[in-house]
């Protein structure tokens, strides 16, 4: 199968200039790098280093200045809002740090979100909420609120609910940052288990510990590509990050 039929993700010198009258505020600095299909990846970096924002424009809510950024062999920098949010509905699955769970939902209910933007029958929004809640091992939950969930179960709800539209790829956003360890290890288990299954994981964090846990990770700095480590072919790779004139 030809390379670019694995391609999950690319981004082509991506470039984010913030405006103000006064002076403009460049965030991100030509950042290059391309996701395949079945990988898992962790984007990390210190505060100031562009990670958020590089977040926002992977999870399609906000667009680069300049550069390319195709996502399942489609380019979206210029694509309408409604395009837009028709594409993050059905190929991203989103995971936060805060859960962002509708409380008056039931586990089920909020599982069938996505489900219910893309239009899908109630039906068929009851038997795939009930496979990804056995998916994440809630199946006994779904009837259960949020108020009355762990912060680990939640997170777990959170992962269904992403899994449900069956995404080109799940952006997880500190998904163990409000968790305790044990919780946050736990979570980071069923994340390496949709990976094995075949799933595409981008996940930003500041948690150096789970360097080891990706099969790459890409660090920022300053607003640039600064370091990759390949987990899977052992290898390491810097960049110069320094301004130029």
């Amino acid at each position: 199968m030809a390379a670019r039929e694995q391609e999950a993700l690319f981004l082509g010198d991506i470039r984010k200039t913030y405006h103000t009258p006064s002076f403009d505020v460049p965030v991100l600095k030509g950042v290059n790098f391309s996701v395949w299909k079945g990988e898992f990846i962790g984007i990390m970096g210190s505060s100031g280093s562009g990670k958020s924002t590089l977040l926002n424009i992977l999870g399609l809510l906000d667009k680069p200045t300049s550069g390319v950024y195709r996502l399942d062999g489609t380019s979206v920098e210029t694509l309408s809002d409604f395009e837009l949010t028709r594409i993050r509905n059905v190929k991203i699955g989103f995971v936060f740090q805060s859960f962002n769970l509708f409380p008056h939902l039931s586990v089920r209910e909020n599982i069938e979100v996505p489900m219910v933007y893309a239009g899908a029958s109630k039906s068929l929004r009851r038997k795939v909420s009930a496979e990804m809640a056995e998916k994440v091992r809630l199946a006994h939950r779904l009837d259960h609120r949020p108020t009355q969930l762990s912060g680990g179960e939640c997170q777990r709800v959170a992962v269904a609910r992403a899994l449900v539209n069956n995404p080109t790829f799940i952006l997880a956003d500190e998904p163990t940052g409000n968790l305790d360890e044990k919780t946050g290890n736990e979570i980071m288990t069923l994340f390496h288990d949709l990976h094995k299954a075949g799933t595409t994981i981008v996940m930003v964090t500041h948690n150096p510990q789970y360097e080891p846990e990706y099969d790459r990770v890409i660090y920022l700095r300053n607003g640039r590509k600064w370091r990759i480590v390949d987990n899977v072919n052992h290898t390491e790779e810097e960049f110069d990050t320094r301004e130029t004139q």
